[in-house]
């Protein structure tokens, strides 16, 4: 069986949390994290992390500490989502690069901000749960 990798970030820019909110055509628009798969040319999990950070947002990001594991079973691929939190230090979303911006079906996706706390949070409506129920408890306090 494979194993595909995949990278999400939470961000925290100026007190609040940072999101994605991605338009696909034909479909509603929904929020997520920051991310997308390890590539064969990632030198490991923060170098792609920091990739799709540019990529999405155009943002460069310090420290980035992994927080939450998660692995879907799948019969012929388990995909294996490596959680990380870590400071936008800048962002410039005409830095933007990478397939997604390009591609007309991939859809419109701009950053969503948030405030600190599991409300916030709770009205996203992420995927998935296991996210949610972290960030409900422990984002409070990386804003300390």
């Amino acid at each position: 069986m494979r194993v595909r990798h995949n990278v999400r970030a939470v961000l925290l820019d100026d007190g609040q949390l940072v999101f994605l909110r991605r338009r696909w055509p034909g479909c509603l628009p929904y929020n997520t994290t920051v991310g997308g798969g390890v590539e064969p040319y990632d030198v490991d999990l923060e170098a792609a992390l920091r990739r799709e950070v540019m990529e999405e947002l155009g943002a460069t990001i310090g420290a980035a500490t992994e927080f939450l594991t998660l692995t879907e079973p799948g019969e012929k691929v388990t995909v294996v989502r490596h959680y990380f939190r870590a400071d936008v230090l800048d962002m410039d979303l005409n830095r933007r690069g990478g397939p997604e911006p390009d591609d007309a079906d991939t859809g419109d996706f701009s950053p969503v901000r948030v405030a600190l706390d599991a409300s916030a949070v709770a009205a996203l409506e992420l995927q998935p749960p296991e996210l949610v129920d972290y960030l409900s408890e422990h984002a409070k306090m990386w804003g300390a």
